[in-house]
């Protein structure tokens, strides 16, 4: 009989002790701690900075290269120590004081050598024909032939280049020749309105385009402002040039 009494006291005591201890097992294994090993947060936050910075390195070696291969590019086409070129041309002309303008068709060619890639120095030579309406008069003569010739030379610099194209500016100066009398049948240019056949100062300033088709073979369009001074008075004349352009030699 105390032997039960024993038992049921016993367990009576120990119920409520093995409940309070399966409640805090349960908690432990519902909420887990949080991992606290520092070196998984810092590598998984910094994975994405790493890969972030990746991408911009190879950008940059992108571009890098990119900009490595433009300018070879262009040093391959403007590095040529000469530059030759033959042109059509088309100029408005004042053949007398007081005649009205004639359209000129020209020849044009010459030569520049290059000191670097953007300045260089020209020398050009080119031929001008019209037929200049000099009106009713004595003669018969209304529309006769006339010609300019000039010799001159300047400085060219390229202020703008890129592997397909560039833009030059070009000032030169020089001699000029007008042939107004040989179409007259002996009555000379000045009975026509004509200047008088003479040299005078020729100024030519342009700004030639140039399209390359290779890196020694040119397209080039120049629109131009070409002065004279025939008969003591000032031509001030505009027109265009546009041709092929040859490279050659090496810096």
């Amino acid at each position: 009989m105390s032997s039960f009494r024993s038992l049921a006291l016993l367990l009576a005591l120990g119920l409520p002790a093995a409940h309070a201890l399966l409640a805090q097992t349960t908690d432990s294994t519902s909420n887990p701690a949080p991992a606290t090993d520092p070196a998984q947060q810092p590598a998984a936050a910094s994975q994405p900075q790493g890969q972030t910075s990746g991408s911009l390195s190879v950008q940059a070696r992108i571009r890098a290269r990119r900009e490595q291969r433009r300018t070879q590019a262009i040093h391959d086409v403007y590095s040529h120590l000469y530059e030759t070129y033959a042109a059509m041309g088309y100029l408005r002309f004042t053949p007398g004081p007081n005649l009205q303008r004639v359209t000129y068709y020209a020849w044009d060619t010459g030569i520049t050598r290059y000191y670097s890639e953007r300045l260089g120095v020209t020398i050009d030579g080119r031929g001008y024909y019209g037929t200049s309406y000099v009106g009713l008069n004595s003669s018969g003569i209304t529309r006769p032939a006339i010609s300019t010739y000039a010799v001159l030379g300047g400085p060219t610099y390229r202020f703008y280049m890129q592997p397909k194209y560039s833009v030059s500016g070009r000032v030169m100066g020089g001699y000029a020749r007008g042939n107004f009398s040989s179409d007259t049948n002996g009555f000379g240019s000045t009975a026509l309105g004509l200047y008088p056949n003479s040299s005078t100062f020729a100024i030519s300033a342009a700004v030639p385009f140039e399209y390359n088709l290779t890196p020694a073979v040119g397209l080039r369009l120049a629109p131009e402002y070409f002065a004279t001074g025939f008969g003591s008075t000032a031509q001030n004349n505009f027109g265009f040039t546009g041709g092929v352009v040859v490279r050659f030699g090496k810096q």
